[in-house]
């Protein structure tokens, strides 16, 4: 069974980042895939501004990083790049801590102006700690994401769209399958 980490780069917990990735968890899950999460934003602030590499915290996200056959990388846009909340966790990382990991990116912004973040900000990074085989990604507007009671999300149908072939893309890479 494949095992992915969810790295959630959100520094809030309401963000409708959220929708995007329990649609991703739920269509992985029924693909018999483990997922685990590192949410950012809960890790000690002082270890991740410190940059505390010994820290048991970080040491345990970075082990699930390792541990994991995929990871998908999570973020809201701000200013066209990644949060900085997830830039701080992506620096405690090993150098090559991304090494032989098939990643996935889902990104949520304001308009579609900041489509390419995934391209520009966040590849280059993702590449020199080791990760060669990053997908395209889900860049969605905020206004695809509903929020509707008890922490759930409706999401467009052209979304929901984009994200059954990134799961699909992702989940056939992380068995081998890699075109």
């Amino acid at each position: 069974m494949s095992k992915v980490v969810i790295i959630n780069g959100s520094p809030f917990t309401s963000s409708r980042l959220n929708g995007l990735i329990q649609y991703a968890e739920q269509q992985l899950q029924q693909k018999g895939i483990e997922i685990d999460y590192i949410q950012v934003a809960q890790l000690p602030a002082e270890d991740l501004i410190k940059a505390k590499f010994d820290s048991e915290v970080i040491l345990n996200a970075n082990q699930k990083v390792e541990q994991a056959d995929g990871i998908i990388i999570a973020s809201p846009v701000y200013k066209a790049a990644y949060t900085g909340v997830l830039k701080t966790y992506l620096d405690l990382l090993p150098q090559k801590g991304l090494l032989g990991k098939t990643i996935l990116p889902l990104f949520i912004g304001g308009t579609l102006a900041h489509l390419l973040s995934i391209d520009y900000a966040l590849k280059p990074v993702l590449s020199t700690m080791g990760g060669r085989y990053i997908l395209g990604g889900v860049y969605a507007v905020d206004a695809w994401v509903t929020r509707e009671e008890n922490e759930q999300y409706s999401l467009s149908e052209e979304l929901v769209q984009r994200l059954d072939a990134a799961v699909e893309e992702f989940a056939n890479a992380l068995n081998g399958q890699k075109a």
